[in-house]
């Protein structure tokens, strides 16, 4: 049965592995598994000090004025920038109208020109846009100066956050109308490179997911990156010699302005648009690169974890289960670290879940086998035992099979079938077994009906046992009550063998109260729940002296029953066994 059992749950466990393969083929908890993944993952590393951020934070707003400034002011600071030949300089801000004055404009424009290394930022429309394989397309892009014809670097700054805010990938290019537009942190890279005299980086080699986006691997927390005010740069308080050489990332840097967002690492915490390329732009320095592993790798997990937990949760025991658990999800943690380390982010929720639910899952039928298993066995064994001993042998286990007794104060009750052996000679063998079973199905049912213990059948008689082994209030009166409803019941079953057989059979009843021993009475390898005892012992005496269809009780008996039983005294009668007569009491009714 345990092996049945056993194989029963491996055969959930693995349905359940094929129900979270899907969910993790469909990605359904998304979500979820990102939230996994930056807990217990993504962590935060040293920074690149060639990349420096000049900040238009509220120092700067007080310093210059209302934003927008005059453009006449960025020109400042691309001259004073371009002195010292900086790496790259990339301005995060749109520029997609004409200034009011024209001249403003015209200025910046030459700055831009003769400092030969500023990206400028555009801005695609991506309406509709729905995640499919290929590069994400637009036909729409907002660009800086329309009115000017010069062909500005420029590189895309549109964001794609995740379900929950989150921004956790970039795109590195868009395909607008068939052309190719980089994002704005790759071009600032492309000029890094060729300030440099680096190779030209090819777009194909990095590890994008199917619509070209590449996973952002965070260096550094809000605030990280090294920043200086756009005012502190203007007024010549930070010397140009700051950033030669230098990634120079301009733009806003405070929640005044708008462009925040919310990051991994400090998912609480508002990020500026210009930390975030910052980031990307980390990434493409080091090659430091993030990629989802596959989803084979994920699956593969699924399945050893559910082979895993269909041999060990399905055989051990919940506490032992409890700790294998432990050590599986301890031990794919860890997994999951080391790849992260080499660059590789793998799936946490679903093989975690599936450990969980595996173990629930175990435990869950373990219990619902052993409940059906209880009930089935309490429902054998109590058709050869009484229900309270079958009850108390399942809830004391080992220790209860154990000989031996206690005393305690019972009553008993006997009851005999009179006339049965004449009964069984007019009628054939069968009928003589249906008839004694149906007999017998009346005690026991009167007997249960008011709390007793069926002790036994011994042929034709029967022995039942009140107040064990579980307490029961009036336990005399009680069992006198079981005695009278086996009276009253075989008044119909007396007339129809009379109709039948031209004979009937009455019963003979005693009951007695007093102190016993109780408990597992025989051997170690065969025992009865019983009593044993002079109790016992009166209770058979005054049975087998009662005639058909009486019922006769001790004087014990009747002190605790005369408020609710109508007797007739019978005096004193000599029994088998003992000198001294006993007191004897006919039962004549009992009220409701």
């Amino acid at each position: 049965m345990r092996n049945l059992s056993s194989y029963r749950n491996s055969i959930l466990i693995f349905l359940l592995c094929l129900l979270l393969g899907f969910f993790a083929y469909v990605d359904l908890f998304a979500t979820l598994d990102n939230k996994l993944q930056d807990s217990f993952l993504k962590r935060s590393g040293p920074v690149d000090t060639e990349i420096v951020l000049v900040a238009i934070d509220d120092q700067s707003l007080e310093d210059l004025g209302r934003f927008p400034w005059p453009r006449y002011v960025h020109a400042e600071l691309i001259r004073i920038l371009s002195q010292v030949q900086p790496a790259a300089i990339g301005i995060d801000l749109i520029f997609s109208e004409a200034a009011d004055d024209p001249e403003e404009d015209l200025l910046l424009v030459e700055a831009i020109r003769e400092a030969g290394n500023v990206v400028l930022p555009v801005y695609a429309n991506l309406e509709g846009f729905s995640a499919r394989k290929g590069a994400i397309k637009t036909d729409n892009l907002v660009v800086p100066f329309p009115g000017f014809p010069d062909r500005f670097t420029t590189g895309h700054i549109n964001t794609f956050p995740d379900p929950d805010g989150i921004i956790r990938k970039t795109a590195l290019y868009l395909d607008c109308q068939g052309q190719t537009v980089p994002s704005f942190a790759w071009r600032v890279y492309e000029q890094y490179c060729q300030s440099k005299g680096l190779p030209a980086p090819d777009l194909n080699q990095l590890p994008l997911d199917p619509i070209k986006r590449l996973e952002i691997n965070y260096a550094g927390v809000p605030g990280d990156y090294e920043h200086v005010s756009y005012s502190q740069v203007i007024s010549g308080e930070v010397p140009p010699e700051f950033f030669r050489g230098r990634i120079v990332l301009v733009g806003s840097y405070t929640v005044g302005i708008g462009d925040y967002y919310f990051t991994p690492l400090a998912p609480e915490v508002p990020m500026y648009g210009v930390e975030i390329h910052a980031n990307i732009v980390q990434n493409l320095l080091r090659g430091s690169y993030l990629q989802s592993a596959p989803f084979s790798a994920t699956f593969l997990a699924i399945v050893l974890f559910g082979a895993a937990a269909a041999y060990g949760f399905t055989r051990l025991s919940p506490f032992k289960g409890v700790l294998l658990l432990a050590v599986l999800a301890t031990g794919y943690l860890a997994a999951a670290w080391l790849m992260y380390s080499k660059g590789y982010l793998l799936s946490l929720f679903y093989p975690l879940l599936l450990l969980v639910l595996g173990y629930l899952v175990a435990l869950a039928a373990n219990y619902i086998s052993e409940l059906l298993e209880r009930r089935r066995i309490t429902g054998v064994f109590s058709r050869y035992v009484a229900p309270q001993v079958v009850d108390k042998l399942l809830e004391g286990g080992e220790e209860s099979l154990q000989l031996g007794g206690s005393r305690r104060e019972i009553t008993v009750l006997f009851v005999d079938l009179r006339g049965f052996t004449p009964l069984s000679e007019a009628a054939a063998p069968e009928e003589v077994v249906e008839i004694l079973n149906e007999y017998l199905t009346l005690v026991a049912r009167c007997i249960f009906q008011y709390g007793g213990t069926l002790d036994k059948f011994i042929g034709d008689a029967a022995m039942a046992i009140f107040n064990a082994p579980l307490d029961l209030d009036d336990h005399c009166l009680k069992a006198v009550q079981a005695a009278w409803g086996i009276k009253e019941g075989a008044a119909p079953l007396q007339q129809r063998l009379e109709e039948k057989y031209g004979r009937t059979v009455q019963f003979g009843i005693g009951v007695n109260t007093g102190t016993a021993v109780i408990g597992n009475i025989g051997a170690s390898f065969r025992m009865d729940y019983t009593a044993i005892g002079d109790t016992v012992n009166t209770a058979a005496r005054l049975e087998s002296n009662a005639k058909p269809g009486q019922i006769l009780i001790s004087q014990a008996v009747y002190e605790k029953a005369k408020e609710r039983v109508s007797t007739t005294s019978l005096g004193e009668i000599k029994v088998k066994g003992k000198a001294q007569g006993i007191s004897v009491y006919q039962v004549d009714g009992v009220s409701p």
